[in-house]
């Protein structure tokens, strides 16, 4: 199957994540069979190329809050598996609006692998997200950008003053956190989605970068986002604009 640009074959129901997943659409289906609209896969299993240390990320639609499986994070089997779980028009709705974590979710709208899907609900979500970001502003994505460059700063900064009261591994857990945002900035800024947080900083090349690496990013960032019409930095008036 060919979404976006992106072919996805299917699980290998050879593999014991693909194997599993397959067990658990059959399971959920067969208890819960008038409450499920969709079961879809979603993750490196879904694409194709998952290790032994993947997760099983499944999606299940129903048709009314409230009903079908519970969401779960948990080990079966030794394979980790998340479970989500949403009604059919909250995931058409989530897929409706873009948020500040756009680049970590569009992957889950554009490349979901129906294991279920009799009425092609993951196409309409697909299609919904993908209308969604024909028609949006690029000041919506820079607005977007901005918030995560405040979050990115925030960390960066915390950071820095953690390093110097030698609170290391406090300054570790930030600097990771910053990381991420600068590179939802990035994102947000060339509207690229990633798969997930390790590809995110991976791709935008903030993954190895030091303290002072990162400040210079996220002073570039700051100069961009000027550039663009959303300054990080303003007068009274213009924080209610």
């Amino acid at each position: 199957m060919a979404e976006n640009g992106v072919v996805i074959d299917g699980p290998d129901t050879t593999s014991a994540r693909g194997s599993l997943a397959i067990r658990l659409r059959d399971v959920i289906q067969h208890r819960w069979a008038a409450e499920v609209r969709a079961i879809g896969l979603r993750g490196s299993v879904a694409h194709g190329d998952d290790t032994d240390h993947s997760d099983v990320n499944l999606v299940v639609v129903t048709y009314r809050p409230k009903t079908g499986p519970k969401p779960a994070l948990r080990k079966v089997d030794g394979t980790p598996v998340e479970l989500q779980v949403v009604t059919g028009e909250e995931g058409l709705g989530q897929a409706r609006v873009l948020t500040s974590r756009w680049p970590l979710v569009a992957d889950g709208f554009i490349t979901t692998y129906p294991l279920y899907d009799p009425k092609d609900w993951f196409t309409d979500q697909r299609e919904a997200h993908l209308t969604l970001l024909a028609e949006a502003r690029p000041l919506e994505f820079t607005q977007l950008a901005r918030h995560n460059w405040a979050i990115a700063n925030g960390a960066h900064a915390r950071a820095v003053r953690l390093a110097q009261w030698y609170d290391t591994d406090a300054a570790l857990v930030l600097m990771a956190e910053a990381r991420l945002h600068a590179a939802l900035v990035a994102g947000l800024l060339t509207r690229t989605y990633f798969r997930n947080v390790a590809d995110a900083v991976k791709r935008t090349g903030v993954a190895a970068a030091d303290m002072q690496e990162l400040g210079a990013i996220l002073k570039y960032q700051a100069e961009e986002l000027t550039a663009r019409g959303r300054p990080v930095d303003g007068t009274l008036g213009a924080l209610f604009d």
